[in-house]
């Protein structure tokens, strides 16, 4: 059952969830072959997500970097307003097939709370959604949402009351209820097959990204572009492109200045974190560190077991953005595009600005927009004060 990315992976669970994950896997290997379940992920996605969700030429960005063209994939218009719909929908419909009437969630930002409050009421499913009391504060305006959508929302209180905490809460919860229950893990992270299917839910991003490119410019692009927290936007931005000769980078949380921020991947070292083997930030005895960051979403001590692979082969090069540059690119793309980026993509943004000044003028950069930003108004103006 359990899967790895070369040493990355695993299933590090208590004996209880064990046969959960047993049936998860047999229901998605069922599912993912059968045409009728693909043909009601096509529907939904098309009819209630807003899918395909388009490329956009940033040409006003473009001319801040004043070298390779910088294009915009734009997951901030899916329904809810990131790329979090894709695999909640996924899940949940997973979660109806295997006639379990309750979804459980962890979210840091709260869109993945959000889609999953969402997909819930959609499919007449019991919601409830754990986070942390720190994100309950600054991203008040998604649990609202999540509220209004009918779902009850969990405010965890213990360790650092982040999103590590809320996704702890979430196991227990899971493992305390797991006959009615189906947890709706919301990255590409955590014990098999988690990572590996929530990775496929979203590598719809890449394909469409693959198909738009050759339509746009004629070609592939030569560089994409994601934030990385837990992984899942970016890993479903590159999976599709893992065999190409396209350059993947992948951009970190770095926090501000002397902390170790979020970056698991530029920082940390391999370790066990919520049942799985992958890069952790860890204090000098193994335990987990605590982490922070400007965008919740990004607020998170590990990564997913495939991007660690990636990582240790070189395929996808990872860097991180400070705080700083994250709020800095979100103002540039406020004034020279209209568009109110969230503060995760915001650092993939300062990323890929940074690499189009070295780049001639005749080259492609995608950076998947993973979010939009009227959840991080609060946090953007009380930084840029």
């Amino acid at each position: 059952m359990a899967r790895r990315f070369g040493p990355y992976g695993g299933a590090y669970v208590p004996e209880t969830l064990v046969p959960a994950l047993v049936e998860l896997e047999s229901a998605w290997n069922f599912a993912r072959r059968d045409p009728k379940f693909r043909s009601e992920l096509r529907r939904l996605s098309e009819t209630l997500g807003g899918r395909p969700t388009p490329l956009y030429f940033a040409r006003n960005f473009t001319r801040r970097g004043r070298g390779a063209k910088v294009w915009l994939k734009r997951e901030d218009l899916v329904h809810g307003g990131a790329h979090k719909f894709n695999n909640a929908l996924g899940q949940g419909l997973l979660a109806a097939r295997m006639g379990k009437p309750r979804l459980i969630a962890e979210t840091g930002a709260g869109q993945h709370g959000v889609a999953t409050a969402m997909i819930g009421a959609a499919l007449g499913l019991e919601t409830t959604i754990y986070m942390g009391e720190v994100d309950t504060i600054r991203q008040k305006p998604n649990v609202e949402r999540m509220q209004l959508l009918g779902a009850t929302v969990v405010p965890v209180r213990s360790g650092s009351r982040t999103l590590k905490d809320a996704i702890n809460a979430a196991l227990r919860d899971w493992i305390a209820n797991v006959r009615t229950t189906h947890y709706l893990l919301g990255s590409a992270v955590g014990p098999h097959p988690f990572p590996s299917m929530v990775a496929e839910f979203q590598s719809v991003i890449g394909r469409e990204i693959r198909d738009q490119s050759r339509r746009a410019f004629g070609r592939l692009p030569d560089l994409v572009v994601a934030c990385v927290g837990g992984g899942s936007n970016a890993i479903g931005t590159f999976r599709p492109f893992l065999h190409s000769s396209v350059e993947l980078l992948g951009v970190e949380a770095g926090g501000r200045r002397g902390s170790h921020g979020a970056a698991s991947l530029t920082r940390g070292r391999p370790g066990i974190l919520h049942g799985s083997y992958s890069y952790v930030l860890q204090d000098r005895e193994g335990q987990v560190a605590e982490t922070e960051s400007v965008s919740a979403g990004l607020d998170y001590a590990g990564v997913g077991p495939e991007h660690a692979f990636l990582k240790d082969s070189g395929r996808v090069r990872y860097v991180s953005v400070s705080d700083s540059g994250a709020v800095r690119a979100f103002h540039w793309l406020a004034e020279d595009e209209g568009i109110l980026p969230a503060l995760e993509p915001a650092h993939a943004l300062y990323a890929a600005l940074r690499e189009a000044k070295g780049r001639p003028a005749q080259e492609n950069i995608v950076v998947t927009l993973s979010g939009r930003g009227d959840k991080d108004l609060e946090v953007v103006l009380g930084a840029s004060r």
